[in-house]
């Protein structure tokens, strides 16, 4: 359930933000587990965490290059066909060129054509950085401080005969940027680009895919040492900072957002304070990324042993997150998937409607923790192979607990769903198997 975190914002989420007055930097779970001399310990379960190595393999050239030429294709395909694309900085950028750039008030810019290279727009004192990273033939124009980078956009766009026409726009880029390219260009036509990066990014390759199954992977590893380590009188902040000592050890970098007790009953937590007790319900929610591709992954257990009713909503939860992997299938719309979810709980006793259930089934998950599509009711997405979602169904009672199962799951070709990680939720006393 995690919020959708960009390359430039790398994970700073709103997990982050309401644990923000407790949590402390990265650096700190060493003190909390360090020895006598003050050489970092952590706990014997996070003895089997080693990084990835060679496991991980990043996106190649020559897969940014096919990108490329599928927006060209879903470009030529639109009714009306677009001309161009303009994608600013963010997850499309990174995922259309391979280019990591932090968003401010200078823009960078990519322009896709419908036919021919890429077109590049960058400040003229950032061309060498930007040089370094481009993986594909491209043509780069710059602007000095002085000069209008939208109007130098418009004369590029012209130069290659775009001069009207569709221009779709990546839905991220800045509204100001969007706003000074059709003042430049006032001949063309701007809208949405969603048909594009949408088209392109909601159906995963083979290689994605793996990259998603590795980053659940190492989400659930780190996640069982964190629980097998919990001991009474720990705080929230205390285990967020565990499962962030747990990602660095593997070489990575991640977070989570951790709630116990009557906390779990507001999906996105409390700022308020709290400390493990025997009884508590503890969930823990987050993930990391793999070559930018996230994983989000919730487990809840009890410190203890659990009560007859927290027994009864775990199995609903349970049974619906089942309900909804079925129901993910090729072909159907995307909001069925959700319907059957909230069935299940609604039949368990926990309905109508939002009443416990609070929130959509499952977002998109990619190079965003959330994009596009939604699993969420009313959602008329045509399901199609190698679209990826979080399927996260949960029942929160006010004032008592709070219960969600999450793993990130895959549509295939034919049958149900798969999900991305090893295995499902094992039961309230023992999450992994």
């Amino acid at each position: 359930m995690k919020k959708p975190i960009s390359s430039s914002h790398d994970r700073e989420s709103r997990r982050r933000f309401l644990q923000g007055s407790s949590l402390a930097a990265i650096s700190l779970p060493v003190t909390l587990f360090a020895s006598q001399d003050n050489s970092p310990a952590m706990p014997s379960a996070f003895a089997p965490l080693k990084p990835l190595g060679s496991r991980v393999k990043p996106i190649t050239n020559d897969e940014f290059r096919a990108r490329i030429a599928r927006a060209q294709q879903l470009m030529a395909e639109a009714s009306p066909k677009f001309e161009a694309l303009f994608v600013a900085p963010g997850t499309s950028l990174y995922y259309f060129s391979g280019i990591r750039w932090w968003p401010s008030e200078r823009l960078l810019a990519l322009l896709i054509p419908r036919t021919g290279d890429p077109i590049l727009i960058c400040a003229g004192f950032e061309e060498g950085r930007l040089r370094e990273q481009l993986r594909f033939p491209a043509e780069v124009r710059v602007w000095q401080e002085d000069e209008s980078p939208t109007k130098l956009a418009a004369q590029a766009l012209s130069d290659r005969g775009i001069r009207t026409g569709r221009i779709g726009v990546d839905e991220t880029a800045y509204f100001t940027f969007f706003d000074h390219m059709r003042a430049a260009a006032p001949s063309l036509e701007f809208a949405s680009g969603d048909p594009i990066t949408i088209g392109c990014r909601a159906v995963k390759s083979a290689h994605e895919l793996e990259l998603m199954r590795l980053s659940s992977e190492a989400t659930c590893d780190v996640f069982r040492a964190v629980f097998a380590s919990l001991r009474e009188g720990m705080t929230q902040s205390e285990v967020s900072q565990l499962v962030e000592a747990g990602y660095s050890k593997m070489g990575l970098r991640g977070d989570a957002l951790v709630l116990f007790g009557a906390s779990a009953a507001l999906p996105h937590g409390s700022i308020k304070p709290q400390s493990l007790k025997e009884g508590d319900v503890v969930l823990i929610d987050g993930g990391c990324k793999l070559e930018g591709y996230d994983s989000d992954i919730t487990r809840t257990a009890v410190f203890g042993k659990p009560t007859g009713k927290m027994r009864k909503v775990y199995d609903i939860v349970r049974g619906a997150q089942g309900a909804a992997l079925d129901a993910a299938r090729a072909g159907k719309l995307s909001g069925a998937v959700d319907d059957a979810a909230r069935a299940v709980i609604t039949a368990g006793g926990f309905g109508p409607d939002y009443k416990f259930f609070t929130h959509r089934l499952g977002h998109g998950i990619g190079l965003d923790g959330h994009e596009h599509p939604y699993l969420v009711r009313g959602s008329k997405t045509v399901l199609a192979p190698g679209m990826t979602f979080s399927n996260e169904p949960g029942i929160y009672i006010p004032g008592e607990f709070g219960i969600r199962c999450e793993d990130d799951m895959v549509i295939m070709a034919d049958g149900p769903a798969q999900i991305l990680s090893p295995s499902f939720q094992n039961s309230l006393e023992k999450p992994f198997a």
